[in-house]
């Protein structure tokens, strides 16, 4: 039980981790640096993980299992170091601070209202679906060829070989592929290395299959973590990083469950080749959504007019009810309400519930627009975080304007009593 428990601390200390120090990367490179950085981690990563089992076996066989957890855990003290050593240009948080609940919702909301986002979300939860069938059911295959897991360790080195690899070919390749043809290529190549671990019985035939699914893998995981990473603005980065983690992790979880079931129903040959099948087919989801090549302008477009007060506002006071008021002549009223409606998912993703549109019976020309956000903070929030890649949506509104817009704010009505 105890050993659970510490594993359990183990997995959540990374859940806490792993997020924010993929966040902190486009601090440190610049944008046309930052897949490199990302497939220099990996390198480091999957170096680690092919010299790790290696050697920590030496060190138990010399010193003992607790001696080494203690120098595993020591080793920690380098990267505490290394990260109070960073000079982080200094960031004030100002006065609207978000509770930890304020901020998970902002992140799903985002998330969810973000279509670039959904679409890597998407991807990458496919292939990892039926990837994970590698990871799950490799021990298996090892152990079938040779009763030893010396053969299995070999197998994660070449698979980390592999890695090595793939990162140094990925930053020739890049520019000479789109991200989805990109994607498609390396999810083919990891599917055939599938294939090959169900078909071959020779350990050197499995090997070669296994460095090139390595190779697959880190271009894979490289390609999506950049993109999703250049989606998303600073502040909700990290939190949307989480949910990528989330996404994938949880796909690979049932994925590594479901594809043991089969493979003890069926057997590992079965599961795996299923498995290869299912990730060939993955690219197929380019006709549905395709990943953007395009950066995107992330950068603060705070241009909205400040709301007029009179009195004092709590700004946990909530929920808020904002609407806008559109002149829009009969004619153009069509093309005004499908370019609202796109805007409408902007308006969703940084912070609006109960979005909708009304047309004014008694002036057929009147729109108005309506949203709920749940508290003032919250909208002053939204005010922030609109950025410049989406003013070419708020400007197609615009163009349909025939006067300016009128925005009124209305607070939720409370008695001093505190009835409702």
């Amino acid at each position: 039980m105890g050993v659970l428990l510490l594993t359990l601390a183990l997995s959540i200390g990374d859940a806490l981790e792993a997020p924010t120090w993929r966040a902190v990367l486009p601090e440190v490179v610049p944008q046309e640096g930052l897949m490199p950085a990302i497939a220099l981690n990996g390198i480091e990563f999957n170096l680690a993980r092919a010299i790790g089992p290696a050697l920590g076996g030496f060190l138990i066989a010399a010193l003992g299992i607790a001696a080494v957890f203690s120098l595993n855990a020591a080793t920690y003290l380098g990267v505490l170091w290394v990260i109070a050593r960073w000079k982080r240009p200094p960031h004030q948080p100002g006065p609207l601070r978000e509770t930890v609940s304020g901020a998970i919702r902002a992140a799903v909301r985002y998330t969810r209202n973000a279509p670039e986002i959904l679409t890597v979300l998407g991807r990458i939860g496919c292939i990892m679906f039926f990837a994970s069938a590698f990871w799950a059911l490799l021990p298996t295959v090892a152990h079938e060829l040779r009763r030893s897991a010396t053969l299995y360790g070999l197998l994660l080195a070449v698979f980390g070989a592999g890695a090595v690899l793939g990162a140094l070919a990925l930053q020739r390749t890049r520019s000479l592929f789109s991200s989805d043809a990109l994607l498609g290529l390396e999810t083919t190549v990891f599917a055939g290395a599938l294939w090959g671990v169900a078909a071959f019985k020779s350990v050197a035939l499995l090997s070669v299959a296994i460095l090139f699914g390595g190779a697959a893998w880190t271009a894979i995981m490289s390609l999506m973590t950049t993109v999703m990473q250049n989606l998303a603005p600073d502040w909700v980065r990290a939190r949307a990083m989480a949910v990528f983690m989330l996404a994938y992790m949880g796909t690979w979880t049932a994925g590594s469950a479901f594809w043991g079931y089969v493979a003890g129903r069926q057997g590992t040959h079965f599961s795996l080749i299923t498995a290869a099948i299912g990730t060939a087919v993955c690219p197929i989801l380019v006709l549905i959504s395709r990943l953007p090549d395009t950066p995107v302008d992330l950068g603060a477009w705070d241009h909205w007019g400040k709301p007029m007060l009179v009195g004092d506002v709590d700004p946990s006071q909530g929920p808020v009810l904002v609407t806008v008021e559109y002149e829009v002549e009969s004619k153009k009223a069509d093309e005004f309400l499908e370019a609202l409606h796109k805007f409408a998912r902007v308006r969703r993703r940084d912070g609006a519930s109960r979005w909708g549109v009304y047309r004014d019976t008694e002036h057929p020309a009147r729109y108005v627009e309506t949203f709920i956000v749940e508290s003032w903070a919250e909208h002053l929030r939204q005010h922030e975080r609109l950025t410049r890649g989406d003013r070419e949506l708020e400007e197609n509104v615009g163009r349909f304007e025939s006067k300016p817009i009128n925005v009124r704010h209305f607070i939720y009505a409370r008695s001093k009593r505190g009835r409702h």
